[in-house]
């Protein structure tokens, strides 16, 4: 393959394997709308990964060279907030890549935020369909399936840069798309399951939902009561689920359900279940306090029949793909929400600086700036923790322990922030016109969902070696 660009800036492909073509057109997107050194950089750092680097003769282009258009500006551009030249962990590729998410933040998604957060529903498809085709949905998946193949510390990058949505439930809407529901199915699915469901969802074209809790399992995953039977060819499964994110909207699901009767961590199996199958039913949407723009469903299994060649790697290893698929989506949720919470502060301060009481502005009271200082302390220790146990998992550590520690804390510092910085604007913070009250809605969920904090501190427990043994 050969990448080279005309006099007018456009960009010629000669593909050798066209698998690659729809992976390399993405980060071609990239490039025409590169507007910094950084984000050209990631671009030439995608493609190197992708293709030997003697397949690029000239990549001029990537040594701030921009010789491709003669219409380039040379007027400097301004930086980003999230450019840094000293980081723990991200270095200008990761901040080219947030940079690119942040313009599509800004045009598709924060003007409608309002609208979609009264209906209560965001059109996911359309939402996922831009995304996906910018190489948002796969960062760390695979490149001959469409993904960016880069390492897990560029989907925190873009957790974070999720987080300067205006709310919270469209974010963990697409966190569920590209790293809770298939991260399973791109480590241990066969090629013809990766083909089918993993290489649609990264594009966008499918909406994927993630089927583990259930109403009387919900962080004890081990309970769950749904049953997938083997007949023939086929699994004949029954049962239900509940608080499925992106329920309503998904076109398939990564189902966790009971493939034997052995014991309850070595009797589970994660299948890829098309949610169009006679037998499904989606029985209603269910309304929440928080998370509004996010669809939340109640499903239930009546006999659904799915050919066994749909199960993800070996029988009776779900829950253990699961917890697998935990940590990352523990660590997702943390990078997350540390935005808002930031965001929040920040808002904060400048609501107090400039509202007055008794002749002085709020923030000029002892007992307001220096809480404020106190959870500007919470959220930077809580990104240093975020930030070791990510480079860590890069390398291959088991990050248990830390990711339980850093969901832990970031649910009640969630809640601690959002009810201190509420306070703090009165009468206004009890009505919907401010970020503020969303984010004390949304927030609360970090300490229910994907292991309550109770499972979290048990968690911890088991590494301190602390539990009490079952009797």
């Amino acid at each position: 393959m050969r990448i080279g660009c005309t006099l007018t800036g456009g960009w010629k492909l000669t593909a050798a394997h066209p698998r690659f073509e729809s992976a390399v057109n993405k980060v071609l997107r990239l490039i025409l709308h590169a507007q910094s050194k950084a984000e050209m950089a990631l671009c030439y750092r995608v493609l190197r990964l992708k293709f030997p680097i003697q397949q690029f003769p000239n990549y001029a282009w990537y040594q701030n060279k921009r010789t491709y258009s003669e219409k380039v500006t040379s007027k400097p551009k301004p930086v980003s907030s999230v450019e840094t030249t000293d980081h723990l962990i991200y270095t200008h590729e990761h901040n080219a890549l947030r940079e690119s998410l942040r313009k599509i933040i800004d045009k598709e998604i924060n003007p409608f935020i309002d609208k979609w957060e009264e209906a209560e529903l965001f059109p996911a498809h359309r939402i996922f369909k831009i995304l996906g085709s910018s190489g948002f949905l796969g960062v760390n998946k695979p490149t001959e399936y469409g993904g960016l193949g880069l390492d897990f510390s560029y989907n925190v990058a873009v957790a974070e840069e999720l987080g300067n949505i205006r709310c919270g439930g469209i974010p963990m809407a697409i966190g569920v798309q590209s790293d809770m529901a298939t991260p399973a199915l791109a480590r241990y699915g066969s090629a013809e399951l990766k083909k089918e469901f993993l290489q649609p969802t990264i594009a966008g074209d499918k909406v994927v939902c993630l089927g583990v809790s259930e109403v009387g399992a919900g962080s004890d995953v081990a309970s769950i009561k749904t049953k997938a039977v083997r007949k023939g060819d086929d699994y004949i499964i029954n049962g239900g689920k509940m608080w499925i994110t992106n329920g309503t909207q998904a076109d398939w699901m990564c189902l966790l359900a009971n493939t034997s009767d052995g014991p309850p961590h070595r009797n589970k199996s994660l299948i890829c279940l098309p949610m169009n199958l006679p037998g499904i039913h989606v029985t209603r949407k269910i309304s929440k306090i928080g998370m509004k723009s996010s669809d939340t469903a109640e499903i239930f299994f009546d006999d659904v029949r799915v050919p066994c060649k749909n199960l993800i790697g070996e029988e009776g290893m779900g829950f253990t793909y699961q917890m697998l698929q935990f940590q990352e989506e523990r660590l997702w949720g943390v990078a997350n929400i540390l935005t808002p919470m930031q965001t929040v502060i920040q808002e904060t301060i400048e609501y107090t600086r400039h509202r007055k009481i008794f002749n002085q502005p709020i923030l000029h009271n002892q007992t307001v700036h220096f809480r404020l200082a106190e959870l500007e302390t919470e959220v930077e220790l809580l990104r240093s923790l975020l930030y070791r146990s990510t480079a860590m998992y890069v390398n291959g550590t088991d990050v248990t322990k830390l990711a339980s520690m850093a969901k832990l804390k970031a649910g009640r510092l969630a809640r601690e922030l959002s009810d201190s910085c509420l306070q703090f604007w009165g009468g206004m913070g009890f009505t919907s016109d401010v970020f503020v009250s969303r984010f004390y809605r949304d927030s609360r969920l970090m300490s229910i969902g994907a292991g309550a904090d109770e499972v979290m501190l048990s968690i911890i427990c088991k590494y301190m070696e602390t539990l009490p043994g079952k009797k």
